[in-house]
């Protein structure tokens, strides 16, 4: 899924998109890109690290009291692609909000980057740049458990 995909159902209450995700401390992490770029490798290196699977492949997002919820098509619940090995069963997340989106199309450019957003449904969810960024599955489970600074830190 391209972000271009992701803005076209900005005016809409729900959507099924081509992507998958995870869970960490209640909040979902939406990891989009083109087919091939990893989406599932990168939710696999999560749940190594204690990630829930919400969804692979496809993920319903739906608007629920003003937030994005995602959940898993229920044919493929509890389910998570493996490449050269296959499906793989998965101790499978409900519902969750979604708090964050990255794009495996997108390489980062800045070491310190300031604060991006895309429209999902509804709303607005902070957007990260994952392409070819190290350690990115550690990277996002410290993000997901435990916030990002102010960018305007240690002026606030």
């Amino acid at each position: 899924m391209h972000i271009d995909s992701l803005s076209l159902a900005k005016d809409q209450d729900s959507a099924c998109v081509h992507a998958s995700c995870v869970s960490v401390a209640g909040r979902g992490l939406l990891i989009i890109g083109a087919s091939g770029t990893g989406k599932s490798g990168l939710a696999l290196q999560m749940m190594a690290f204690g990630a829930k699977l919400v969804a692979d492949d496809r993920v319903n997002l739906e608007m629920r009291q003003n937030r994005v919820i995602a959940s898993a098509v229920s044919q493929i619940r509890g389910l998570i692609e493996a490449r050269q090995i296959g499906l793989v069963k998965a101790e499978p997340s409900g519902p969750v909000p979604l708090g964050y989106v990255v794009d495996l199309d997108q390489p980062e450019p800045e070491r310190l980057p300031d604060p991006l957003t895309v429209s999902v449904l509804r709303q607005t969810v902070p957007l990260l740049r994952g392409a070819g960024v190290p350690n990115l599955a550690v990277a996002m489970m410290q993000l997901l458990g435990n916030g990002r600074v102010n960018p305007e830190w240690p002026n606030t």
